[in-house]
């Protein structure tokens, strides 16, 4: 049981860090750039969470046999498929909740410095509108990228995983370890 509030912990002050870090970063640059890259970058913090929720999803959705044949004919990236597969919750809450709530609460940050650009633009009951158009935008590109991509994942898990592991299969090769060496119990 204290090896899980130990674990909760860490990923809570992980995401305190990434949010912090992530919203004085993003809030620096908004303060600099044009009205049009601002949108550009919250559009890309919101693909970013939708992204990170595809694969969330598909690692849950997935099964390891695919990936047991691939590995055994030695093709790059199946056996970070398997792992994704096998620590399917690590890898939903780290992909869903950390990345995601992440995206979603960054993005609404983005959202209200573009909401305080375009006030330099209008004033009085228009800078009210706008914010309430801003969060309903968020709101709904958010949810809709999200719901199309729960069924994409679903459907393509396999070659979803499969893209993924290669990716994490490149980045091991020059170096940084993302996951454990040793094997976790079987997903049935």
């Amino acid at each position: 049981m204290q090896k899980r509030w130990r674990a909760i912990l860490t990923l809570t002050l992980i995401t305190f860090t990434l949010s912090v870090v992530l919203n004085l970063g993003s809030n620096s640059v908004l303060s600099v750039v044009p009205l049009t890259f601002s949108l550009v970058l919250l559009l890309f913090i919101i693909l970013i969470g939708v992204l990170f929720d595809i694969v969330g999803v598909s690692a849950t959705a997935g099964e390891e046999a695919p990936f047991h044949a691939m590995a055994s004919n030695k093709v790059p990236g199946a056996k970070q498929a398997i792992w994704l597969v096998r620590n399917a919750d690590q890898v939903s809450t780290f992909c869903n909740d950390v990345i995601g709530d992440v995206a979603g609460t960054l993005s609404g940050a983005v959202g209200v410095a573009i909401v305080f650009q375009l006030s330099a633009y209008s004033a009085g009951l228009g800078g009210t509108l706008a914010n309430t158009l801003m969060v309903a935008l968020i709101a709904a590109l958010t949810v809709g990228g999200k719901a199309m991509g729960k069924n994409f994942a679903i459907s393509n898990s396999t070659t979803i995983l499969i893209v993924v592991g290669r990716l994490i299969y490149s980045v091991e090769q020059i170096g940084t370890q993302f996951r454990s060496i040793k094997a976790k119990n079987k997903k049935r």
